[in-house]
């Protein structure tokens, strides 16, 4: 059922927000050169995909986990992104594919070892990855992996078509401030 839920979603949303994709995209090419973030995570059975971003920092970056980032890293078109979420629209291209969905525990890069740990011992590959899910509507990211991991299964043990509602409509409207880069 959420799988049709997602599909529906992603293809009215992708849809909908083209314009504004186009735009973006056209922006961060004058920010960065390269508007688009392609990486590696984990996915449902600890499998690999590349997820799409909005780029958000200096093409130069070290491809590691957004808490290990210096802040200045990030362009001022790349705050923007940020703070408005809209950096995370082009993922909507990983839910159409069935790579991730809208909720469930956000994908780790194949360099945390601790989270990927935390959660092989808790179950939590056996999801799909999602944008959001109840870490991120708390604000816990990835610099905290064992607890990063307990919310990330009682996602997983709670999850129902009232719940991923619940996510989706919390994050749509504000809650959750993504993941945090050194000051």
């Amino acid at each position: 059922m959420n799988r049709i839920i997602d599909l529906m979603i992603s293809f009215v949303l992708l849809l909908l927000t083209s314009p504004i994709l186009i735009v973006l995209l056209i922006i961060g090419y004058f920010d960065t050169g390269s508007p688009l973030f392609l990486q590696r995570r984990i996915g449902k059975g600890g499998s690999e995909f590349t997820l799409v971003k909005f780029r958000t920092m200096s093409v130069a970056t070290k491809s590691v986990a957004t808490h290990l980032v210096d802040a200045s890293s990030i362009t001022k078109f790349g705050a923007f992104l940020r703070s408005s979420k809209l950096d995370e629209l082009p993922q909507m291209i990983n839910v159409l594919l069935g790579q991730m969905s809208f909720v469930g525990p956000r994908p780790c890069l194949p360099s945390q070892t601790e989270l990927i740990q935390e959660r092989s011992q808790r179950g939590v590959f056996k999801v799909v990855p999602g944008i959001t899910g109840i870490a991120q509507i708390n604000n816990v990211d990835m610099s905290t992996p064992r607890k990063l991991a307990r919310y990330d299964k009682l996602l997983v043990d709670n999850y129902s078509f009232k719940l991923y509602i619940y996510c989706f409509f919390r994050t749509a409207f504000g809650a959750g401030q993504g993941d945090k880069v050194r000051k």
